[in-house]
């Protein structure tokens, strides 16, 4: 099936295209013609399925296709209630993606940064809100946001919500919405509690579930190097000082390090290009065409816009950042080894990372393997005979990495 048949109209089908996209996921297939049939959903599916697109498209048909006063004053009909900043700026990145030919706006909002911004966003003018919930309550309090007239209610990731004890602040919030709406409420599991909220909140749903991605290809062997942030470039230069990786590519979670990382790269003298949802379509095939053809040895890019790859001899794939979506890793991890072919993933963690190495590490119900006494080795790098050992009299690490070839050598060859 192909997302033609599922009675998209032309602006969204052209957003899809321009992505990239041909085919619906599973969950995708399933739930667009119910929410299109504007009946509640109860949709059981973990983030990696595809499910953030399967409500996304909908709604922005949905929306545009309504002739109201409320749209041309792009007055908030869409609520999308979401437990993390990182989900919450996904999401809106999705609806940039797929509502960049509507005359839609939407605003993010989450705690933890200034909400001048986010409220100037807001006066401006928004048809889909993404919010926390912690920040999303504050602004209505302040009341500057209205849920009065919220034809549209997404709930995303309801047993997160209740894993980081935000429930109670999910019901303060269904309790202002309108009665009549369109609900679409997802969970990956169903606890007691969740259940109930969704008994709560659901009008006679049809109920969608797929299975999560959870398994790894066995043909491709995942390698992981503790280091710090600020030392993560300079593993990466490191490793590729190894001539034998013709090409990999380079996962970062946002557009801006994407950018960052492929600018300094090539200052070091390693042909990179990086790929987003901020680059035109031109652009980001043009850069696919470079890393194919190995004109680029280096193609860092953000997970929306590195969905549309597909390249059947990639050997190596790096996480410089790894996701917070444990399912991410799989499908990333699952460019390589592909078609019975062997591939390496090597996955770069620093101690901010760690929930979201045990996340993944659980998910797929192995340890990966640590790779010891490399030169930005996290847990060594502070001892001193270790750093003299390295640079060879000099206390830092990153300066002698070049110059000490018998040590990097042996740990990479040993990694590969």
């Amino acid at each position: 099936m192909s997302f033609n048949n599922l009675q998209l109209i032309e602006p969204v089908l052209k957003a899809l295209s321009h992505e990239g996209y041909t085919n619906p996921t599973p969950i995708q297939e399933k739930s667009i013609p119910v929410i299109l049939n504007k009946r509640d959903l109860l949709g059981c599916a973990q983030t990696g399925t595809g499910k953030t697109a399967a409500f996304v498209i909908p709604i922005l048909q949905m929306m545009h296709q309504q002739t109201t006063s409320l749209q041309r004053q792009h007055r908030s009909r869409t609520l999308i209630l979401t437990p993390t900043r990182e989900l919450a700026i996904q999401i809106g990145e999705s609806i940039r993606a797929y509502g960049r030919y509507l005359n839609l706006k939407h605003q993010v909002i989450f705690g933890g940064v200034s909400q001048y911004n986010q409220v100037q966003g807001i006066r401006q003018g928004a048809d889909i809100l993404v919010a926390t919930p912690g920040r999303l309550l504050d602004l209505m309090q302040q009341r500057i946001v209205s849920l009065n007239e919220i034809q549209f209610f997404v709930l995303d990731e309801a047993d997160r919500m209740l894993d980081m004890g935000f429930v109670h602040d999910v019901k303060r919030i269904i309790a202002r919405l309108p009665v009549k709406k369109q609900t679409l409420f997802f969970s990956a599991t169903m606890p007691a509690e969740i259940q109930q909220l969704a008994g709560i909140l659901l009008n006679d749903p049809v109920k969608v579930q797929v299975s999560p991605v959870s398994s790894t290809v066995d043909t491709v062997q995942q390698l992981l190097y503790f280091v710090e942030k600020q030392n993560k470039q300079s593993l990466l230069v490191h490793l590729l000082n190894d001539k034998t990786i013709e090409t990999v590519l380079v996962f970062t979670q946002m557009k801006h390090s994407a950018d960052r990382l492929a600018k300094n790269l090539n200052k070091a003298g390693i042909r990179s290009e990086a790929i987003h949802g901020n680059k035109t379509q031109n652009v980001r095939q043009a850069a696919l065409a470079n890393f194919k053809n190995k004109k680029t040895r280096v193609l860092v890019a953000t997970d929306i816009a590195a969905r549309g790859i597909d390249i059947d001899e990639l050997k190596y794939v790096v996480n410089y950042e790894l996701p917070n979506i444990p399912e991410t890793y799989v499908h990333r991890i699952g460019r390589t080894g592909r078609a019975g072919a062997n591939g390496t993933a090597i996955s770069f963690c620093d101690w901010s990372e760690k929930i979201f190495l045990k996340d993944i590490q659980k998910l797929i119900r192995k340890d990966i393997p640590a790779i010891k006494g490399h030169p930005f080795d996290i847990t060594s790098m502070h001892t001193p005979v270790h750093s003299a050992t390295v640079g060879r009299g000099s206390t830092s690490g990153t300066r002698s990495v070049g110059r000490n070839k018998r040590y990097g050598k042996t740990f990479w060859q040993k990694a590969i």
